[in-house]
């Protein structure tokens, strides 16, 4: 990934002031642009997750999806997100923001083409339950990784390693098809994605004072925007697993 998301130490000045670009700015105005840069953040990423659903909603109810999935071409559909993610990371410094922006639209529908098998296993029921549920997780967890004045750093690390060692585990259970690895690999997903969805936002925080009123501003936004999407849509998928009824 590219290094815009690590924070580092403003220059600040007295009275609650910072300087930027040479610029010093009120704490005001600055708290002000922190709201804004922050809510432009969200408003991506709930518009993505949106358009997730919608697209997911509407291939599972046009009868291509299930033709679909018993094809190779599912293995196309599942791991093209993925493309996505790591062309939006390794060529941000390269790429134009509306190009940033149109990959993350993109990666957004792609998701929901993948996602929609969840309507065959799981009963609309359960999704709805989880999804609602996943929100208000998801609302208070970002919001106290906002608020909090804890370095949640450590966590966030230790969180990173836990998420490596869910992924060899479910690579593990692909083969084995172990139901109680399975429970455990939900459980564990679950409290690491809710530990990210809080770190994750205060660094997205901290980063502002390191981009406000540079051309980076734009792109960090939407690739704030995509770091906080994958956040709340494997907790959803998880937290699906481990609670939703399966038909």
């Amino acid at each position: 990934m590219a290094d815009w998301n690590e924070p580092r130490p403003g220059t600040r000045s007295p009275f609650g002031s910072a300087t930027i670009n040479g610029e010093v700015i009120g704490a005001g105005a600055r708290d002000e642009g922190l709201r804004r840069y922050m809510l432009s953040i969200y408003n991506y990423m709930a518009s993505g997750v949106m358009l997730t659903g919608i697209v997911a909603l509407l291939f599972a109810n046009s009868g291509m999806a299930a033709a679909v999935f018993g094809t190779p071409l599912r293995w196309v559909i599942a791991l093209a997100p993925l493309g996505f993610v790591m062309a939006m990371s390794f060529g941000l410094n390269r790429m134009q923001t509306s190009t940033l922006k149109m990959l993350f639209w993109a990666f957004c529908t792609v998701m929901g083409l993948s996602m929609s098998s969840i309507f065959f296993v799981y009963t609309g029921a359960s999704i709805a339950l989880t999804f609602f549920s996943t929100a208000g997780a998801f609302a208070g967890l970002s919001l106290y990784g906002y608020t909090t004045k804890r370095n949640l750093a450590p966590m966030g690390a230790f969180m990173t390693m836990g998420l490596i060692g869910i992924i060899l585990a479910m690579v593990l259970n692909f083969f084995l098809q172990s139901s109680g690895l399975s429970l455990a690999i939900s459980v564990l997903g679950v409290l690491i994605f809710a530990g990210l969805t809080a770190w994750d936002t205060q660094r997205l925080r901290d980063t502002y004072m390191q981009v406000q009123g540079t051309d980076l501003v734009q792109k960090v936004v939407i690739m704030g925007a995509l770091t906080l999407y994958l956040d709340f849509i494997n907790l959803f998928q998880f937290l699906l697993s481990f609670l939703g009824d399966r038909r």
